[in-house]
């Protein structure tokens, strides 16, 4: 252990941070990427189909939750 220098321990510490840094850039640059094409596929007129189909479950959901939420007012005297 005492071969270990302190440039050693500098080389590691930056080559930690090095990669820590350049996945954290990696993974924010797909994530812009998803959210530029979900802006995209927003505004286009034409909707893709899959983006029709997950709003159409969004709304189902959303009805079911409404309807569960009107029943357990209901129950309540």
């Amino acid at each position: 252990m005492s071969d270990f220098s302190a440039f050693g321990l500098l080389g590691l510490c930056i080559g930690f941070l090095w990669g820590i840094g350049c996945s954290l850039a990696i993974l924010y640059s797909i994530y812009l990427g998803g959210y530029r094409k979900a802006v995209r596929d927003s505004l286009a007129a034409e909707k893709p189909l899959r983006f029709r189909q997950a709003l159409e479950k969004i709304r189902t959901r959303q009805k079911q939750e409404v309807e569960r939420a009107s029943k357990a007012a209901a129950r309540i005297p």
